[in-house]
């Protein structure tokens, strides 16, 4: 009984801002990597940003300087604050546990769509 859900989804004018969050359940440790991808209307699923540990985050270039993940006070917690939102932000976004240690295997979220308009 593994579950991954997101929250925070919704409409945003271009130029404003929105915080997602993920919540992970179903784990009996601390998850290390966790987190965001995304996939827009007629693109390949692409990774948004990573964060290892409470330090070591990534990003990827058109998300740099914008996008901020973080850890949250919960166990398995994770947010995403998006600034500046750009209609090419307009995704479902998704939130993602990788292979790693005894996690044999990638989780999911359901999604939660974001759609930004110019």
């Amino acid at each position: 009984q593994v579950q991954l859900v997101e929250s925070g989804g919704g409409l945003v004018q271009a130029g404003g801002s929105r915080r997602l969050s993920c919540a992970a359940s179903g784990f009996a440790f601390s998850i290390n990597d966790m987190g965001w991808y995304r996939q827009a209307p007629g693109k390949q699923r692409e990774l948004v940003a990573t964060i290892s540990g409470g330090y070591s985050t990534n990003y990827a270039d058109s998300v740099k300087g914008r996008f901020t993940i973080s850890r949250g006070n919960a166990k398995n917690t994770i947010y995403l604050q998006m600034n500046s939102l750009k209609p090419e932000d307009t995704a479902v976004y998704y939130c993602n546990i990788p292979p790693q240690g005894w996690v044999r295997r990638d989780y999911w979220g359901q999604g939660t769509q974001v759609t930004v308009s110019s």
